[in-house]
């Protein structure tokens, strides 16, 4: 989840929210990767979740890596909720998900670099302490109540806010994990068509990264149960966004839909303040019930933008939200997936001649269907294995023709990157049916044999 935003000063023309995205447009050289990734931490010897405070706990981290690392410490009532350097943030989810939100970097290579070296330093500090962290999807058999909600003003209000807008909103902030990547656009024109895509293949994401079958320690019928979660959480901010492929749609149509989107909080002086459920239409009018007379800024509404949850979203760049958290090495393959298949014309046209015939029903079946059968996924005539392999060779096209070299020349192009994804097309077998296959046998329905074969 998002910090505090900063987006600018005072709001006085409606154009100025449609502005505010356009602004993140960039040339082809400024393009930028940012690659997101979270995980859950736990106590090595009771495999419990990791409280917020104590010697072993989710601040124990924190403050180890401020102190061996040199990260400057983000707080939020006297507690340290987050940490940044370089560029890149380190932030908690509601239920102690620890997230790296990357710097903006040139090249795979580098960002996989960012990823490594994260991942090592956590380590470090997690073994001093008799905690680890492991990268699924889903929680595997913790519950709701065993997962403990970060002291953030933030999380508090949306905890109670999401018991009352749909049956698995809490699970979402508490119980999943995911990888993500951003992506920058050129114009309005490249936005559209990179958002189209974006939204029509993150079914193909979710198959490929499908990694969540667990649910309170038993089988829950789905391959990436995290996705299932995002179907029946709250209708007003999820989902695939049909009026995207509309006739005319751009940065103001995106503006409209944001100010549909009801609010849940505003963010003056250190506090988050309750708006939940208001109009940021009446914010901009003067007329909101928690500030009267008050009209807002643009990093309000930078922050009310955080708060939008669609399969992809923009705010000044485009952010992939499909897949399941999972395994290290698979952390690089999504970036280059959708680096790939975005950041190289001829793939970006090759991937929108793959979905520009679809229509919502079948973009909506795609995302169901990913969810339940991953891979093996079938409807409305589409075969997911076979699209899945469609789209990673556009993708592969993609990055070898972007030619970003790596390890001082020794790498020609960023294509490796995807060698995970080619291993599961191969296969068949996704991280959620490599899990399943585990349960069903060698764990013999152990599902806490998965911490020690699959921690970081």
């Amino acid at each position: 989840m998002s910090i505090p935003q900063s987006g600018g000063g005072p709001i006085e023309r409606h154009e100025q929210m449609a502005e505010y995205l356009a602004s993140g447009c960039k040339p082809k050289e400024e393009w930028r990767i940012g690659t997101e990734h979270e995980k859950f931490g736990y106590c090595k010897d009771t495999l419990k979740p990791l409280p917020y405070d104590g010697a072993r706990s989710i601040k124990a981290v924190l403050e180890g890596l401020r102190d061996r690392f040199g990260w400057a410490p983000l707080e939020e009532g006297g507690n340290i909720i987050g940490l940044t350097k370089d560029g890149a943030n380190i932030s908690l989810e509601p239920g102690g998900q620890l997230e790296l939100s990357g710097a903006p970097l040139e090249t795979i290579h580098q960002t996989c670099d960012e990823v490594n070296e994260h991942l090592r330093e956590v380590q470090s500090v997690a073994d001093e302490i008799g905690a680890r962290f492991i990268g699924l999807g889903s929680a595997p058999h913790w519950t709701h109540d065993d997962m403990p909600l970060m002291p953030k003003g933030r999380y508090k209000l949306m905890d109670g806010y999401m018991k009352k807008v749909g049956e698995l909103g809490t699970s979402m902030m508490r119980r999943t994990c995911t990888v993500q990547v951003n992506l920058d656009f050129a114009s309005e024109a490249d936005m559209v068509q990179k958002l189209r895509v974006a939204l029509a293949l993150q079914p193909v994401a979710t198959a490929l990264f499908s990694n969540s079958p667990f649910t309170e320690g038993k089988l829950n019928g789905h391959k990436s149960w995290r996705s299932r979660i995002w179907r029946d959480l709250d209708p007003d901010r999820t989902g695939m966004l049909p009026f995207v492929f509309d006739d005319g749609f751009g940065f103001e149509a995106w503006v409209e839909y944001a100010l549909d989107v009801p609010m849940y909080f505003v963010y003056r002086d250190g506090t988050y303040i309750d708006a939940l459920g208001m109009s940021f239409r009446d914010f901009l009018k003067g007329e909101l019930p928690a500030l009267p007379g008050e009209k807002p800024t643009l990093s309000d509404w930078a922050d009310h933008l955080t708060t939008l949850f669609p399969e992809a979203r923009i705010k000044k760049f485009i952010e992939m939200r499909g897949a399941d958290g999972g395994p290290w090495r698979r952390l690089c393959a999504l970036p280059a997936f959708w680096v790939g298949l975005m950041y190289d014309q001829t793939a970006l046209d090759a991937g929108w001649d793959l979905v520009k015939d679809w229509d919502a029903e079948t973009r909506d079946a795609l995302r169901v269907a990913a969810s339940i059968d991953g891979l093996s996924a079938e409807t409305h005539g589409i075969t997911m294995k076979e699209l899945a392999q469609e789209t990673v060779a556009i993708a592969e096209a993609g990055l070898a023709a972007r030619a970003r070299e790596g390890a001082g020349g020794l790498l020609p192009d960023e294509t490796h990157f995807l060698n995970a994804l080619k291993e599961t097309l191969e296969t068949g077998e996704t991280p959620a049916d490599e899990l399943i296959r585990r349960y069903n046998s060698d764990w013999n329905g152990d599902v806490t044999r998965v911490f020690a074969d699959y921690s970081y």
